[in-house]
């Protein structure tokens, strides 16, 4: 499934979706003619609820979710920047996403759309055609110029026709391959339990322990090479993209039942059991965060802060917001039929 990308301006190219080497599929998703996947993102498309259009591109380290009850439709000649976390969104033609953006599921985008970098649009959210928005939330400052367009125009080879939609469906790229990777780190060897899953891209480093029925998504990086340990507990999930790792005599604990959500930083915490961490959120050195909380996505939980059990964490910084029941494991979490087939 792997071939060389071919360039986003043009459509006279090879009509087939280009799909870089390190990219990744799972499930089966529909992708267009002149579609990119770049290096290092991810589709995860379950009951094939992905749809890339035609000429669009999914550019390096971005993640994107669709499932039957929150597809992800992208229009045609759009373009998502580097680490966009897009997770049951419809997005329109000719949109530009600027790197760092996150969609949440059920946001809707129309066509011509420009994205600020780092732009969250929230569950819900529609923003109409023609706007360029910024923020988190997402706010719209105004309607695009003709400056906005000649610029479009410049990054879509100065040609801003459609092509007609045309779709070729994309099967799994992990099955049959390796679970993980597994690095020594001054003689330590990270400790898998046997009923842990590792994605085949997934990477583990030095004094990490991972505990049962717990699994590591697709290009998920934990590094356990300071002073401190990093310990996850059973039936945790850390999905796609999300980095773990801790400074120097800190340590990074993961308590049972937690999710991750794709494209998180984790970083020498705690995060209290049945927790949930939405996509694209930070959480830094030294703060705890206690049981069955959510951070939402793209909140930032700066050093050393400190979170109550059953509460609602969100902003930059993040702050409580309300009290909560417990959160139940996301819909845009794994699954079962998720988890790639490894080889004999």
């Amino acid at each position: 499934m792997s071939r060389a990308l071919a360039n986003t301006a043009g459509l006279e190219r090879s009509a087939a979706p280009g799909i870089a080497t390190s990219a990744v599929v799972i499930g089966e998703a529909k992708l267009g003619t002149q579609s990119l996947l770049s290096e290092g993102a991810v589709i995860r498309a379950r009951d094939r609820a992905v749809a890339i259009g035609v000429g669009s591109a999914v550019i390096e380290n971005c993640v994107v979710i669709g499932t039957c009850a929150m597809p992800t439709v992208v229009g045609r000649r759009t373009v998502f920047g580097h680490r966009c976390l897009v997770v049951g969104a419809t997005v329109g033609d000719l949109c530009e996403i600027g790197n760092a953006s996150i969609l949440m599921p059920g946001s809707r985008l129309g066509d011509r759309v420009f994205l600020g970098e780092g732009t969250l649009v929230p569950p819900g959210m529609e923003l109409p055609s023609d706007v360029v928005a910024v923020g988190r939330p997402a706010r719209v400052i105004r309607t695009t110029s003709e400056e906005d367009l000649e610029r479009l125009r410049g990054l879509r080879g100065g040609d801003l026709t459609l092509p007609s939609p045309s779709f070729t469906t994309v099967r799994p790229t992990l099955e049959g391959l390796g679970m993980g990777q597994l690095y020594a780190y001054r003689d330590t060897t990270p400790t898998i339990a046997s009923s842990a899953v590792l994605f085949p891209t997934a990477e583990v480093t030095g004094d990490v322990v991972i505990g049962e029925r717990s699994i590591i998504g697709a290009g998920v990086k934990i590094i356990g090479d300071s002073h401190g340990p990093v310990r996850i507990g059973n039936d945790v999930q850390i999905l796609e993209n999300t980095v773990l790792h801790l400074l120097p005599e800190n340590e990074l604990i993961i308590h049972d039942g937690v999710t991750i959500g794709p494209g998180a930083m984790i970083h020498g915490c705690q995060i209290g059991a049945r927790s949930v961490v939405e996509p694209g959120a930070i959480v830094c050195d030294g703060s705890a965060i206690g049981v069955e909380s959510v951070v939402r996505a793209g909140a930032v939980v700066k050093q050393r802060s400190r979170f109550s059990d059953n509460v609602e964490i969100d902003g930059f910084p993040a702050s409580e917001m309300r009290r909560i029941e417990a959160p139940e494991r996301p819909a845009w979490a794994l699954v079962f039929n998720d988890l790639p087939t490894p080889s004999a």
